[in-house]
């Protein structure tokens, strides 16, 4: 109890109110040393101080230390490894095989480090994009098919469950496609904007360029 009344008179003396109010109330010693607040000086450099103290601005809470993307990105690198190493040991169908390949190869590219990632750092929905693919879709297409193709093993005749998760595959990727072309296209408006830039500019660069 006595730690804990200690800690908040430490982090009074810390806050803002606290050190308002003390430089408030060196101004009223101030007063006090030039005789203006004769003999009332305590009373003038008490109320200083607590004038100071309620204009303070209030205390805030500093905001919750979140990963920036780049650190997510790294972390989502990481389980894109631990995910191949959980396919690699699937039994899959060579179209489904084949698909599944080009899928994780496209976001091992995008997920690779460079400038690729560069521009993911600042497109929080790319990031959340690829975390969902690599943490829950793509394994759970994969597991769903490995359980319905053995169920689908006792009762011939039922739809063939490669075509949904071949299905599943496309659509993953088509998701993961698009993804890098917005990347791209992000690339493709920074380099118009240089050529434009140097137009304006004008000069033998723009002209050069122009040609």
């Amino acid at each position: 109890m006595a730690t804990s009344r200690f800690d908040g008179f430490v982090r009074y003396l810390e806050s803002r109110k606290n050190i308002t109010g003390s430089v408030c109330g060196l101004a009223g010693l101030a007063l006090t040393f030039a005789g203006v607040a004769g003999p009332y000086w305590p009373v003038v450099v008490a109320g200083l101080y607590g004038a100071g103290a309620l204009i303070a601005p209030p205390e805030r809470p500093d905001p919750p230390a979140f990963p920036d993307p780049s650190a997510q990105l790294d972390e989502v690198r990481a389980d894109l490894g631990r995910l191949r190493s959980y396919l690699a040991g699937a039994d899959l169908p060579p179209a489904a095989a084949a698909r599944l390949g080009e899928l994780t190869e496209l976001l091992a590219a995008l997920l690779d480090p460079g400038w690729t990632t560069e521009l993911l750092a600042h497109d929080p929905e790319g990031v959340h994009t690829l975390s969902r693919t690599v943490r829950r879709d793509l394994p759970e297409a994969v597991d769903a098919f490995l359980r319905t193709r053995w169920w689908s093993r006792l009762t011939p005749g039922a739809e063939a469950p490669e075509r949904h998760l071949e299905r599943q595959l496309d659509l993953l990727r088509e998701e993961a496609e698009r993804l890098a072309a917005g990347l791209r296209e992000t690339e493709a408006r920074r380099q118009e904007s240089v050529t434009r830039y140097l137009e304006d500019r004008g000069g033998p660069a723009a002209g050069g360029l122009s040609a």
